[in-house]
């Protein structure tokens, strides 16, 4: 049986990767506009509703978000709220995976090919996220042993870094009251948003009882304050905008004159490379379960028949994906992650408003 622990680790995944996903653009764009007071409501928000979201789940032991939907709501209504959450789990493995291919091509080898690249990638994404739901939490736990430490030590070096200018802190620090847009809100909160994983991977867990949730508001704070803060000590309340993955630009101006290798811009690329494609093999994995669930009334015959489906469906999600990589230049790409943070917390919303209708149509059956 799944520990409780794995609970904790669908969340942290989600928290680290956050710097992919375009959170540190909205917030430094943001920085003079309330990006500091918008952390503090999206950790108020997001505990909220990761807590909410994790009670009321807990209700339903054994049972993802298909099974649930599929026994409460009537088909014409679960289909297409369904089908709404599978498209944003999709939507944020092949953000991560395009934005992942145009950090390699900027940051480490501008001679790659950017079509070999994403091939790589979605060759190891999608044959991994046909595995089983266990298979893919116990992959998740050691990718995170391995490579938490290597991301506190970068960022320790980062802090301690005579380089590091707390002035600039200092200065965005003193706009910390200026009222918040919903966009920079919107992109803070996401780092909390790792609770909606529990969708598909509740099957696991046979009793889901999460202890010392303190610990997640605390640690999303220092995260997003990390997040926000460490690339305007480095590049200054001004150079920072001119900066489009911030957090790759301050790991190569690091130094660590006696580490195995000296630019910390590798390790820290190969540590975020592989945090990247375990977050998008969750997120590609639950979007299968969902889209498999369409069929559910259709019998399939037979193991080969139910592959058979599995790679139809992958088969239509790398071909987005793809096109995604050649159609998208860098601004579109920037405006595409920005817009899918917007649109993904209206989703939590709805996920939340579709679990507590089917928690009380259950109640009233019972």
């Amino acid at each position: 049986m799944i520990k409780e622990r794995y609970f904790y680790y669908l969340y942290l995944i989600n928290a680290l990767i956050n710097i992919i996903n375009f959170v540190p653009r909205v917030l430094i764009d943001n920085r003079f506009e309330g990006a500091l007071l918008s952390i503090l409501i999206s950790v108020l928000l997001g505990s909220t509703l990761l807590i909410t979201f994790t009670k009321i789940i807990s209700h339903f032991p054994g049972e993802g978000l298909p099974e649930i939907v599929d026994s409460t709501l009537p088909r014409f209504i679960g289909i297409p709220l369904l089908c709404i959450f599978a498209s944003l789990w999709y939507g944020s493995g092949a953000i991560t995976l395009v934005s992942f291919v145009d950090i390699t091509l900027r940051f480490i080898s501008p001679d790659v090919s950017p079509f070999f690249a994403l091939i790589a990638f979605l060759l190891l994404v999608t044959i991994s996220s046909r595995l089983k739901t266990e298979s893919i939490l116990y992959a998740l736990e050691t990718t995170l042993i391995i490579n938490c430490p290597l991301a506190v030590y970068m960022l320790l070096k980062a802090l301690i870094n005579p380089h590091f200018s707390w002035d600039a802190v200092m200065q965005v620090i003193t706009h910390l009251w200026t009222m918040p847009k919903y966009n920079s809100i919107a992109g803070a909160s996401f780092i909390f948003t790792g609770y909606v994983n529990l969708a598909i991977f509740n099957r696991s867990f046979k009793s889901l009882k999460p202890r010392h949730l303190w610990m997640i508001p605390v640690s999303g704070l220092m995260i997003l304050l990390v997040t926000l803060l460490v690339p305007i000590g480095y590049h200054g309340t001004i150079g920072v905008e001119d900066q489009v993955y911030t957090w790759f630009s301050t790991a190569d101006a690091i130094r660590s004159e006696f580490f195995i290798v000296e630019r910390v811009l590798f390790i820290f690329y190969f540590t975020y490379l592989a945090l990247s494609l375990v977050s998008a093999v969750i997120h590609w994995h639950i979007a299968l379960e969902i889209f498999k669930t369409f069929f559910m009334k259709k019998k399939t015959k037979g193991l080969k028949a139910a592959s058979n489906k599995d790679w139809w469906i992958l088969g239509v999600m790398t071909a987005v994906t793809v096109w995604m990589g050649f159609y998208l230049d860098q601004v579109k790409l920037t405006m595409l992650g920005q817009w899918f943070l917007n649109v993904r917390l209206s989703g939590e919303f709805l996920l939340i408003a579709t679990i507590i209708a089917a928690y009380r149509r259950r109640k009233k059956r019972a």
